[in-house]
């Protein structure tokens, strides 16, 4: 099976922490429910803490790539609205 085509990306490298998961969060709500959002993340601290604090908001992570010098997290915006509560 190939990989899902993203709806839209965001290049994070470079931004702390929490800065990248509220701007990750901002945009997959004007995503609409289903959208695939591919985020670039350093290592450390980003890929650690975002990936957790998305799932705990209620989104689902459906890859995580190491790229080398930076992860590409995918995350799916739920079909349902109980995430945004």
């Amino acid at each position: 099976m190939s990989h899902p085509e993203v709806d839209d990306q965001m290049d994070l490298r470079g931004t702390p922490c929490p800065l990248n998961f509220v701007r990750t969060k901002l945009r997959l709500q004007k995503m609409p429910p289903g959208a695939l959002l591919e985020v670039w993340l350093d290592p450390g601290e980003p890929i650690e803490q975002v990936p957790d604090s998305l799932r705990m908001a209620g989104y689902e992570i459906e890859q995580i790539i190491d790229q080398g010098d930076f992860f590409a997290l995918k995350i799916r915006r739920p079909a349902s609205e109980w995430a945004e509560c």
